[in-house]
């Protein structure tokens, strides 16, 4: 299905409330993501990627909660049996795309680490270095990873549409 597409369903079509709502717990989910992805960098102290793992993962579950009571609600796992089964169909299929996200993610830091593009970030964002002390290693880490988000978003929601809640 062709972005395009994808974007005419969201408006209109028989399948444009359960997009909307995707999108909506998608977005709710990359802020906690992104809420993650920063406490594990700056607390933790953890590589970026082992923290993007652990924040994808974690926000794998917590969209399967949502999705299963809201978005699928017309195909809502209830009992405790089905329910397991399609959190289990959920990591697979949404595990399935942690290696492309955290590529994507890789890709994009790589860069933003550019000289001309660090440059212009640090001199850009460097009233949130300030006020909060993130450093410009841990924002560039977190602007990388809005970028891969939506992209492996997309892969998600066809694959997650198909087979989850098939």
């Amino acid at each position: 299905m062709g972005v395009r597409r994808l974007l005419r369903l969201a408006v209109r079509g028989p399948l444009a409330v359960r997009l909307r709502r995707f999108a909506a717990v998608g977005v709710t989910a990359a802020a906690v993501q992104q809420g993650l992805l920063f406490a594990l960098l700056r607390f933790a102290r953890l590589n970026y990627l082992v923290a993007a793992a652990i924040s994808i993962e974690i926000t794998i579950v917590f969209q399967y909660v949502l999705n299963n009571a809201w978005t699928f609600s017309a195909d809502q796992k209830t009992d405790r049996r089905a329910y397991a089964y399609g959190l289990l169909k959920t990591n697979l299929v949404r595990g399935s795309a942690i290696p492309l996200q955290l590529g994507l993610l890789y890709a994009f830091r790589e860069l933003l680490l550019l000289s001309p593009l660090r440059a212009a970030l640090a001199d850009q964002y460097a009233f949130v270095t300030a006020l909060f002390g993130v450093p410009v290693g841990d924002q560039i880490v977190l602007l990388a990873n809005l970028f891969a988000i939506p992209i492996s978003g997309l892969y998600r929601y066809a694959l997650d549409a198909r087979w989850t809640w098939a």
